[in-house]
């Protein structure tokens, strides 16, 4: 174990039983699973400032005080995170994952953004403050996204054309809307089941419209007919398939950066869907 964790522990009077355990889904950065003389706990390494944001936004959630369940944080110092570790089990309650969301996005900021910036998994992520959501969806999300795409050979310059061109069109159908507290990045990966209900970790916390939060969501998978009744409760809005392709966007993009070609054919489709709809 390195010693630059073993003091961070024990600036929290805890020690180690063992050496850590590797958990799944560490591609990004280091997590694994610690027993303590105090209880298990999750010790996370990367860099401290993507640390610190996650931190942050994990502690955000937190105040929230919703129905779900956010892991404390227990230190985070220099390039060690230590969080209270979750128990797995339990049954999955799609309603109450939904209800949970719910709430989470009735917890509203006054500007779009975020007061620094963050990630999305490795990449940046620029939170400038900005009154308007579809300019922020356009200058600090889509087209920055999509020129970096098009910088790596990975998007052609007329896709960014009419990448532009859906982002020019927003204000013609998209209402801005006071910005909802979201998670950022919530994949079904990070959403967890434990015997205390639905928790959701790792985030990357902004004020925007909430379907960033339900397009994740729905992008790799279906949370199901419960989690979505729970979470519109009688009032899912008319134009929710167009949303849903328009905030699909962004982490689609950042899949084809991330990964490559595979993601392209997803973000051609959903370009041309929304140049038509």
């Amino acid at each position: 174990m390195q010693e630059s964790l073993r003091a961070v522990l024990a600036s929290q009077h805890l020690v180690a039983r063992g050496e850590p355990r590797a958990l799944a889904g560490g591609d990004i950065a280091e997590v694994a699973w610690l027993e303590t003389d105090q209880g298990a706990v999750v010790v996370k390494h990367d860099a401290p400032e993507a640390l610190a944001a996650e931190a942050e936004g994990l502690r955000v959630l937190r105040r929230a005080n919703t129905e779900l369940k956010v892991p404390t944080v227990i230190a985070q110092e220099g390039e060690w995170l230590i969080m209270e570790a979750l128990a797995a089990g339990g049954k999955r309650d799609a309603a109450r994952l939904g209800a949970g969301l719910r709430g989470l996005h009735s917890v509203h900021g006054e500007r779009h953004g975020w007061p620094s910036d963050n990630r999305c998994g490795p990449t940046a992520q620029r939170n400038t403050l900005c009154d308007d959501g579809r300019v922020f969806q356009r200058e600090h999300r889509l087209m920055p996204l999509g020129t970096a795409c098009v910088e790596r050979g990975l998007l052609s310059a007329t896709m960014l054309d009419a990448l532009g061109d859906v982002t020019d069109r927003l204000e013609t159908w998209l209402p801005n809307v006071s910005p909802s507290l979201v998670h950022g990045d919530l994949w079904s990966g990070n959403v967890l089941t434990t015997p205390e209900g639905p928790a959701i970790i790792d985030p990357a916390v902004y004020y925007h419209y909430p379907e960033v939060d339900l397009a994740m969501l729905t992008l790799f998978g279906a949370p199901g007919e419960a989690f979505f009744e729970a979470y519109w409760d009688g009032a899912c809005p008319d134009d929710w398939e167009r949303r849903q392709t328009l905030f699909q966007l962004y982490p689609l993009l950042n899949h084809l950066l991330l990964f490559g070609g595979t993601y392209r054919t997803g973000v051609e489709r959903a370009i041309a869907c929304l140049q038509t709809g």
